[in-house]
């Protein structure tokens, strides 16, 4: 199954150096997950629209700003959980909420 793993809050340091070692931990918990990362996603810019449900458009999110996203594919939702713990958001104080995809084929 795969998993969306969408990311609130967290940041990245204003130094380079500091930059440098934050990269450096999502590439290594990148290669840790290996063959289980599907799409390592991107950071979201910000610039976010919504369309309701009688079709108009408005700025903004809906709830909260979600800051970016990656793909997983694990055996179940726990799984892709426990994998998500070690993310390098969580350390940097956002949080991940883990969604199961459907697999309609």
């Amino acid at each position: 199954m795969k998993y969306l793993l969408v990311y609130y809050g967290g940041g990245m340091p204003e130094t380079p150096a500091a930059q440098a070692r934050v990269l450096k931990q999502w590439g290594t918990w990148f290669t840790k997950l290996g063959p289980a990362v599907v799409d390592g996603g991107n950071p979201f810019t910000g610039a976010v629209n919504k369309v309701k449900a009688d079709g108009t458009i408005a700025k903004g999110p809906i709830g909260r700003r979600a800051t970016g996203y990656s793909i997983l594919e694990a055996a179940s939702l726990d799984k892709a959980t426990r994998m998500a713990k070690a993310c390098p958001i969580v350390k940097s104080g956002g949080e991940i909420a883990v969604y199961e995809t459907f697999n309609a084929m």
